[in-house]
């Protein structure tokens, strides 16, 4: 069920085994990801030159609607440029990354918010953290309704997603399958 402490949503036919999450930077292929990326100069690079890079450390948003811009342009540009992901999981992504973004901005009354992005072999992972530890909670969605459709869309993209509570708050997260390139 979902909001439940460190539980995760699985789907059918994947494991929940327990993996080791790492920051691309502790890997030497994430670093020269991060040096080739600020070498290139671009649009993206700049953004994450100027607000930080999640998915080397958590980056710290302002809990304001705008800041949903920001998140989707750092996770297309870690996704895209650095990770060389395909543009359709890029896409869900971002629209994910929306989702727990506006959660964390309409629902926790927290001045920021932090980001972050894992890989390991395989998968991603995205997290969203913010001081509230009010639990967010899958609603049933009908035809007609025009708002309350996040947490539903994160658990139809993703493979799975879950909320761990923490001493002061709470990172909601989901995960996706990846193919690595050789």
């Amino acid at each position: 069920m979902a909001g439940l402490e460190g539980t995760e949503q699985p789907r059918p036919g994947t494991g929940t085994a327990a993996a080791r999450w790492v920051l691309p930077a502790q890997d030497a292929e994430g670093e020269r990801a991060r040096v080739t990326a600020a070498a290139r100069g671009d649009g993206a690079s700049r953004t994450l030159d100027l607000i930080g890079d999640p998915a080397h450390e958590e980056v710290r948003l302002p809990s304001r609607p705008e800041s949903a811009a920001t998140a989707r342009r750092l996770t297309q540009s870690v996704l895209l440029k650095q990770w060389s992901l395909t543009p359709q999981l890029a896409e869900h992504a971002v629209l994910l990354v929306s989702e727990l973004v506006g959660n964390a901005v309409r629902h926790t009354g927290a001045r920021m918010f932090g980001l972050r992005m894992l890989r390991r072999r395989g998968w991603i992972r995205i997290e969203v953290r913010d001081p509230s530890r009010g639990l967010p909670c899958l609603m049933p969605v009908h035809e007609l309704d025009v708002s309350g459709r996040g947490l539903f869309l994160v658990d139809k993209l993703s493979d799975r997603w879950g909320v761990d509570l923490l001493p002061r708050g709470k990172t909601t997260w989901f995960e996706m399958r990846v193919t690595d390139r050789a």
